[in-house]
C-alpha cells in the first residue's frame, strides 16, 4: 500500500478562505509541528462530512475511545465478547447510530450504572449492513454491547490447519477495509471517525494473537490472554486481528517480522531493508508518529499484496521472491503511516488521498534507497497499470478513471480499483515537476503535520494546495489543469513522461525477438522482477505455440516462483492458447488468494467458453480459500451465485 530529519516546518495560519473550508470539509484546524501533540481525534469540522457508506451520525453522538474484550472460537468461527464505546454527546441526542453488518446482539447497557439499553436494528441494506440505533441520556458516557460474530462475517476469514503454511494450527485474520470492520465490531464504520482503542483477546495457548496495536507480544504466553492498546486515533478500517502459530524475527530495535514458524525466516531476509526504508521515510516527510513497525506475514488466502494496519502490516507471502525485488510492497505500506493512516481520505470517495500520495510517496522511498533508476521502472509501469485499467473500464464506466468517485449506492470495495494509485501519482508527480521537488517536500511535509490524525476530502486537499504552493505562481494553477485531474475522466494531455534505461535496454531485446531472434539467443543477464514483467507485457499478442514453447523452455516462466512473473505470463498463455501453462495455472489460482493476480487471469479466461469452463472447475476448488472480498469479485465475474 513506500538518517532522520528532524527539521521542523512551522505551519502559517490558516487564512479565512481555508478556515471557511474546513468547516465544510477540509476536515481539520489550527496548526501544529511534527513534535506536537496528537490533534484532537474529533475536529468538529470532521464530523460534518457525509460518508454515503455509514449509518452513522457522527455530529450528533461520536464515539472517541473503543474496549473490546473477545473471545476467539476457532470451532465455531466465531468472536464473542463485549464492545464499550465512550461517547462524545455533541447535541445532547438522544440516540447514538452505529454500523452492524450480520452481528448478533445478545445485550446493551449504558454508563454510568448499567442500566439495560433499549436499542433496534434497522433492515439489512445491501453491503451496508444495519443501522443500530441506540437509546441515551445526556448523561450517558458510554454503552456496552455484547455480542457475537457469525461464521461467515466477511471481514474474517478462518483458515485450517490444511491452508496454512505449517499445515498443523488454524489461523484467523481480519480485513476491514473498506467497511467491513462492522462485520465484527458494532462500531462507527467511517474513515472521516478516528478514535482509540484497547482490547484483550483470548485465543487457545498454543496459538499468538497480534493486532494493529501499539506493542504486540513477541512470542506466546500459557494463558492464551492477550493485551493490546493503541494510543493514537485511528478510523475502523484500520482494525485488524491476526491469530495463528506465529514467530518473531527482529530486523531493527522498532522494527521485526511475524510469520508461521515455516515461514518467518525467509520473511525476515526478504525484508532486511525495513529499517532504512523507515529511515528514508522520515528523511522525505518527517517522524514515524506509530512507535514501532513491524510486518506480519500471512497465509497465501489473503486478498491483498498488503494492508497497512498501523503498527502491523499485513503482507501477502506473494512478495517472498526470493531476491528482494518485491519489497516496493513494503514502502507503499509503510508510506501509508502517512499518507492515509496520519491523513486519511475522508469517504471513501476520496480514496485517493490514500493511495495516489502512497504510491508517490513509495516511489521517492525507492528512489531515496534504489535510485532513480529502479522508481522509473515502477513510474512505467504504473503508466501501463493505469492505461490498462482505463481500458478496462471502458466509456460505459469512464467516471470511475476520475479521482474524485462517486460510489454512493456501491460497494466501495467493487468500485474503488487502480486509477487512485496510478493517476493519483501522476498527478502528484505532475505538481512536483512543476514547482521544484525542494518546495514539493517543504509542502509535503507541512501537510502532513498540520492535518496529522484527521481526515482530509478532496476539495479540502485541494483548496489547501491552491492557497499554500499554487498562490505562489501566477498562472500555475491553470497550467496544471487541476480539474481535469481531479474531476475529469482518463489521463489529461500534462501527464509526465516516465523515461528508464533499464526498460529501453528490455526494448531492445523485445524488438529482436518480433525480427525473429530465438528467445535463447536474447541478452537478458541480470533483469530484475520488472524488467521481466514489462518483457512479457510488451510481447506480441497472441504468440505461436512454438514461440511460446520457445519462450518457455528459454525462461522457465511456467515454472517461476515469483507470482507477478506467473500473472502476467500465465495471462499471455491465456491469449495464446498454451495449454501447457494451464496445470500450473490452477496450482497458481488454487494456492493464492491475491485478487490481483486473481482478477485478471479469471477475466481473461471467462472471454471465451473453454476459457470459462476451465475457470469455474478452476474456482470450484480455489473458492473456499479465497477471503470474501476476492470471492465477492470473482462470483461477479463467473457469474456465480454468492455462496455457490
Amino acid at each position: 500500500m513506500r538518517p532522520p530529519m528532524r527539521t521542523l516546518y512551522r505551519v502559517p495560519a490558516l487564512s479565512i478562505s481555508i478556515l471557511f473550508i474546513a468547516v465544510t470539509g477540509l476536515i481539520s484546524a489550527g496548526c501544529r509541528t511534527a513534535g506536537a501533540p496528537a490533534a484532537t481525534a474529533h475536529p468538529e469540522a470532521s464530523l460534518s462530512v457525509t460518508d454515503p457508506h455509514s449509518f452513522a451520525r457522527p455530529g450528533d453522538v461520536s464515539v472517541s475511545h473503543l474496549s473490546l474484550d473477545l473471545n476467539v472460537d476457532f470451532e465455531r468461527r466465531q468472536l464473542s465478547g463485549t464492545a464499550r464505546l465512550d461517547l462524545v454527546n455533541h447535541s445532547g441526542a438522544g440516540q447514538v447510530i452505529l454500523d452492524t453488518r450480520e452481528l448478533d446482539i445478545h445485550k446493551v447497557t449504558l454508563q454510568p450504572g448499567g442500566a439495560a439499553a433499549a436499542y433496534s436494528l434497522g433492515d439489512p441494506v445491501e453491503f451496508l449492513g444495519r443501522r443500530m440505533s441506540i437509546d441515551i441520556t445526556p448523561s450517558t458516557r458510554s454503552v456496552t454491547i455484547e455480542y457475537g460474530t457469525r461464521p461467515a462475517a466477511a471481514a474474517l476469514q478462518w483458515l485450517s490447519a490444511e491452508q496454512t503454511a505449517g499445515g498443523s494450527h488454524p489461523f484467523l485474520l481480519t480485513q476491514s477495509e473498506a467497511i467491513l470492520a462492522r462485520t465484527w465490531i458494532p462500531l462507527q464504520d467511517s474513515p472521516s471517525i478516528r478514535f482509540t482503542w484497547d482490547a484483550t483477546v483470548h485465543v487457545p495457548n498454543n496459538l499468538l494473537a497480534v493486532m494493529s496495536a501499539s506493542d504486540n507480544p513477541l512470542e506466546k504466553n500459557a494463558s492464551g490472554v492477550y493485551h493490546f492498546e493503541m494510543r493514537q486515533p485511528v478510523p475502523s478500517y484500520l482494525m485488524a486481528l491476526a491469530v495463528g502459530d506465529l514467530s518473531f524475527r527482529r530486523l531493527s530495535p522498532r522494527s521485526g517480522v511475524y510469520a508461521e514458524p515455516v515461514v518467518v525466516d525467509k520473511a525476515a531476509w526478504e525484508f532486511a531493508d525495513t529499517p532504512k526504508m523507515i529511515a528514508a521515510a522520515e528523511k522525505l516527510y518527517g517522524p514515524y508518529r506509530w512507535g514501532r513497525y513491524d510486518i506480519l506475514v500471512l497465509p497465501p488466502s489473503f486478498p491483498y499484496g498488503g494492508m497497512e494496519n498501523p503498527n502491523l502490516t499485513f503482507a501477502t507471502p506473494t512478495v517472498l521472491a526470493g531476491d528482494r525485488s518485491l519489497v516496493s510492497l513494503v514502502a507503499h505500506e509503510l508510506a501509508h503511516s502517512w499518507s492515509g493512516n496520519l491523513v486519511t481520505n475522508a469517504t471513501w470517495n476520496d480514496f485517493w488521498l490514500n493511495e495516489g500520495f502512497t504510491d508517490y510517496f513509495t516511489s521517492r522511498i525507492m528512489e531515496e534507497l534504489y535510485g532513480r533508476e529502479y522508481s522509473e521502472m515502477l513510474a512505467i509501469l504504473s503508466r501501463q497499470d493505469l492505461d490498462d485499467q482505463i481500458a478496462e473500464l471502458g466509456a460505459a464506466h469512464i467516471d470511475d478513471t476520475h479521482l474524485f468517485l462517486n460510489l454512493a449506492g456501491r460497494d466501495p470495495d467493487e468500485g474503488m480499483n487502480d486509477i487512485a494509485y496510478n493517476k493519483g501519482y501522476y498527478f502528484l508527480r505532475m505538481i512536483e515537476e512543476a514547482v521544484g521537488r525542494a518546495r514539493w517536500d517543504e509542502f509535503l511535509r507541512t501537510y502532513f503535520d498540520t492535518f496529522a490524525f484527521h481526515s482530509m476530502t478532496t476539495k479540502g486537499f485541494e483548496s489547501y494546495l491552491r492557497t499554500h504552493l499554487l498562490v505562489e505562481t501566477p498562472g500555475l494553477e491553470a497550467r496544471l489543469n487541476i480539474d481535469a485531474w481531479l474531476y475529469g475522466p482518463g489521463v489529461p494531455p500534462n501527464v509526465p513522461v516516465a523515461n528508464s534505461a533499464a526498460f529501453s535496454r528490455v526494448d531492445e531485446q523485445l524488438a529482436s525477438f518480433r525480427s525473429g531472434a530465438s528467445p535463447s539467443a536474447l541478452d537478458t543477464h541480470g533483469w530484475n522482477t520488472h524488467q521481466w514483467v514489462h518483457f512479457i507485457r510488451n510481447l506480441p499478442t497472441p504468440l505461436t505455440q512454438s514461440q511460446m514453447a520457445a519462450l518457455d523452455s528459454a525462461f522457465h516462466f511456467t515454472s517461476s516462483g515469483n507470482g507477478e512473473i506467473l500473472d502476467v505470463w500465465f495471462e499471455q498463455a491465456i491469449h495464446s492458447d498454451y495449454r501447457q501453462a494451464f496445470p500450473a495455472m490452477e496450482r497458481f489460482l488454487t494456492s493464492i488468494g491475491r485478487r490481483k493476480f486473481l482478477k485478471p487471469l479469471y477475466t481473461e479466461l471467462a472471454k471465451t467458453p473453454a476459457g470459462k469452463e476451465f475457470a469455474l472447475a478452476v474456482y470450484r476448488k480455489a473458492r473456499p480459500g479465497y477471503h470474501s472480498v476476492s470471492r465477492g469479485t470473482i462470483d461477479q465475474i463467473l457469474g456465480v451465485e454468492s455462496g455457490g
